[in-house]
């Protein structure tokens, strides 16, 4: 039954290889995340509702960040089997081009008119005064970061990996030290609360682009030849938009999906004790998928690198594999979420984030739903953004993944929260549901084997 897990020799250990160092970079950006998550809970749960509430349009932004840099990374792991570096230097240029135009509109949209554009995603005037503090500044921050993730996106699909892991350990090391500066005026600095948090996202940016602009200049393993970044050329731009378009599609609409349910929760009775809780449980979330984030670049490095490179029959089992390993890993990190929401929360995180008992008590049911659907979430995560997204089916893993969202969990979220004003577990009850139709539709068309494709021949 699983005759699929018997790799080649070697296998689980470049599996390992890979994976690890993108682990160990999504666990210490969650972690330090999550510090900079405590030291604003410090100040109150309005100031970290606040913060919540701008990153909601953020997190959309992000996602596109994500999207491109996916999107890229399906052509450069397939351009790497191949070996072709100037085609490689040319999905960069296009993929540049791309988000850092759409980031720096979103920057100056929250920097000319933050409080009316906040104002869509909650109804607390006191908590978007200070959402657009912290947004007319840290939109800014998506700009820098939009360049480095291109450059690291591209070094991760060439086998690379360690580069993103040393960049944002600076990066989040910085930003951690600067918000304990900036937030509560330590070393001679004034206090500034949320508009200190902003500014030390902003200084640790900058200092990642420092980081990738040295290494451009002096790695000798991918030279980056700056022509081809400026002028990519229509051929590849088309091909980006083709194949890599659908990707940057799936995860922007992923991602404004995602923010509608804040959005709803910042309209609901209660908003700011349940914002507060739901910056816990997102906190606590971006924790437990890291191992199915590993797995999952790993899965679109791999898959992507043998198709590239003529060897397609060797992929099926390959992806059987990783999503079997995504499975037990799921089980094992939502056993000990729930470990931690029984004993470790209420009696040392909940107080230190200052939350309020009924604000605890969602955060408490956010993370037991969430425990008992980590094994199918990360399932989905590596067949859907790993497998056949790697594989080359961009357009099945984008209807697959946004489809559920969109039809199923966002319409029956707003049904319960805005329309019947139930509670909000009834509201969250929409996460599990959405994964579970994912499961089932994607399993089905893994096992089909129509998911293997070569984007880069014409």
């Amino acid at each position: 039954m699983f005759a699929f897990m018997r790799q080649k020799p070697g296998f689980y250990r470049q599996v390992v290889l890979l994976a690890l160092p993108i682990v160990l970079q999504n666990l210490i950006t969650s972690a330090l995340g999550m510090a900079d998550t405590f030291m604003v809970g410090m100040l109150g749960e309005v100031p970290m509702a606040a913060v919540t509430l701008a990153n909601i349009p953020l997190f959309a932004l992000q996602m596109f960040i994500f999207g491109v840099q996916s999107g890229a990374s399906v052509l450069v792991s397939q351009y790497w089997g191949r070996q072709e570096m100037e085609s490689i230097n040319r999905v960069l240029g296009v993929a540049l081009w791309v988000v850092l135009a759409v980031s720096a509109l979103f920057a100056g949209v929250l920097l000319v008119c933050p409080v009316e554009f906040l104002s869509l995603f909650g109804n607390e005037p006191e908590v978007i005064a200070l959402a657009a503090q912290y947004g007319s500044i840290a939109g800014f921050s998506y700009v820098c970061n939009a360049f480095t993730m291109m450059y690291v996106a591209a070094y991760r699909s060439m086998e690379r990996p360690q580069l993103g892991l040393y960049i944002l350990v600076a990066s989040m090391a910085a930003n951690t030290f600067l918000n304990w500066v900036f937030i509560f005026g330590k070393l001679g600095a004034p206090a500034m609360g949320v508009r200190g948090a902003a500014i030390a996202t902003l200084t640790a940016r900058l200092l990642e682009i420092a980081i990738v602009v040295i290494h451009m200049m002096k790695n000798r393993f991918f030279r980056v030849h700056l022509h081809l970044l400026l002028r990519p050329g229509v051929d590849m731009t088309r091909r980006f938009l083709k194949y890599g378009g659908l990707v940057v599609c799936n995860e922007t609409m992923w991602g404004l999906g995602t923010s509608v349910f804040p959005t709803i929760m910042g309209h609901m009775a209660g908003s700011t004790e349940i914002l507060a809780a739901y910056t816990i449980a997102g906190n606590m979330e971006k924790i437990t998928m890291v191992v199915s984030f590993g797995l999952a670049s790993t899965a679109s490095i791999i898959i992507g690198r043998e198709i590239g490179a003529g060897r397609p029959d060797k992929v099926l089992d390959v992806g059987k594999a990783l999503n079997t390993l995504a499975v037990a890993g799921g089980a094992v990190l939502g056993a000990l979420l729930l470990l931690f929401v029984r004993f470790a929360a209420p009696a040392w995180v909940y107080p230190l984030f200052k939350l309020s008992p009924g604000a605890a008590s969602v955060a408490s049911m956010m993370m037991t739903l969430m425990a008992l659907a980590m094994p199918v979430k990360d399932f989905n995560s590596v067949n859907i953004t790993g497998v056949l997204r790697g594989g080359g089916d961009v357009k099945a893993a984008t209807l697959i993944d946004i489809g559920p969202l969109w039809g199923v969990a966002i319409p029956y979220a707003a049904l319960c929260g805005l329309a019947l004003k139930t509670s909000v577990f009834w509201v969250y009850l929409a996460f599990p549901l959405e994964q579970t139709v994912k499961f089932f539709v994607g399993i089905r068309r893994l096992r089909s084997g129509r998911w293997v494709r070569d984007l880069t021949r014409a």
